[in-house]
Formats: structure tokens, C-alpha cells, sequence
């Protein structure tokens, strides 16, 4: 099975800086195709949003599974990528922890048709839940630890719970538009702040 077309598993010499810029057009604009129409939009349309031809596309990801484990390893990438950079630059570890958890939501709200996919006999897919795990978990619960740490939440939240907590109320957001997915995971996120004294 082919790595996923990121490069990830390969032993071969690193990407130049430009081919790697011309990857990551192509996976944000297979991306965005994603979020308007699902999973199985034509390639046609990920090249034309990208600027380049379908053989392009076909280059770097030889087939549409290929492409989608691509574009959901970047995402992850991102979404990981943004909680210690959040940490830095945010007044709070609460605030940071927040604007994660819209990213988060962000996310999932936006992986049409990944579920679907996830259900296919795709050996690929198989270990896209577990890096999705593996490299999101740890950033949850760094940020956790630092708004606790901060007496900003409750201690002794589980990464996991969270974030297990926000996929469910994301499921079926994308159909409803009278349903705010980050609006409610908004509300779970204040919902962790540690009870006022009354004495």
C-alpha cells in the first residue's frame, strides 16, 4: 500500500522546499473541495482549486485513497502544530485550550464522508485513526495539564474524555444549520473552569 502519498514512510531523500509547497497547495485545495463535496468529488475539481492539471494530482497521489489519507495526515499535522504555538501566543492557557478545541471542531466538523471511507477494506485508513490519536491526544492533554496547572480548569481531565466529548456533539453538525457544533463545545470548554467558592 502506498504510504498515503506524504512522504511520511519513505527512506528517500527529503522533499525539496518547493515540491513540498506544491503538496501542500494541492492538500489544502483537495481539503476545501472536501469540506463543499465530500470525499468523492471529482479530482478536476481539486486540480482546478489547486491550479494545476488532474495529472498533478495523479503524480503525487496515485489513487483518491492516497489523496484522502494525505489531506486528513496534514490536517492532523496542523491541528497539532497549533496547540503549542497556541500556548505560546495566547494570554491563557484556558484561552489556548478554547481556540484548539475550535480547530478541533473545526476539523471534524469538516471531514466529509471520512467516516464512510474509514469503513472500507483500505489498509490505509486503518492506521489513520490511530495517528489521529496518537498525535492529537498529547497536544489535548498538554494543554490541559497547562490550564490546570494555571488553576484556569478542573484538574484531572482526561485528553481523551474531551475530545471524545466534542466528536459527539459534532456528529451531524454539518447537516443542520440550526445546530452550532462550536458553539456547544464552546460551552463544554467553559464548563471546565473550577466551581466559584461561595464562602
Amino acid at each position: 500500500m502506498n504510504d498515503g502519498g506524504d512522504g511520511a514512510g519513505r527512506a528517500a531523500r527529503p522533499k525539496r522546499a518547493d515540491a513540498r509547497r506544491n503538496e501542500k497547495t494541492l492538500l489544502d485545495a483537495a481539503a476545501a473541495v472536501f469540506v463543499t463535496a465530500g470525499v468523492e468529488a471529482p479530482v478536476r475539481d481539486i486540480a482546478a482549486k489547486a491550479g494545476v492539471g488532474t495529472a498533478t494530482i495523479y503524480r503525487h497521489f496515485p489513487t483518491r485513497a492516497d489523496l484522502i489519507i494525505a489531506v486528513y495526515r496534514h490536517q492532523i499535522e496542523a491541528c497539532a502544530e497549533a496547540g503549542p504555538a497556541l500556548l505560546e501566543s495566547t494570554a491563557s492557557p484556558h484561552d489556548a485550550l478554547a481556540r484548539w478545541m475550535d480547530r478541533f471542531v473545526d476539523f471534524l466538523v469538516t471531514k466529509h464522508g471520512l467516516a464512510a471511507v474509514l469503513r472500507s477494506d483500505d489498509a490505509g485508513f486503518d492506521a489513520l485513526h490511530a495517528y489521529f490519536l496518537d498525535r492529537l491526544l498529547p497536544v489535548c492533554a498538554r494543554l490541559l495539564d497547562a490550564a490546570a496547572a494555571a488553576g484556569e480548569i478542573r484538574p484531572g481531565i482526561e485528553a481523551y474524555e474531551l475530545m471524545r466529548g466534542a466528536g459527539n456533539l459534532c456528529i451531524g453538525a454539518e447537516g443542520d444549520p440550526r445546530y452550532d457544533a462550536r458553539r456547544l463545545v464552546g460551552l463544554l470548554v467553559a464548563g471546565l473552569r473550577p466551581p466559584e467558592r461561595t464562602d
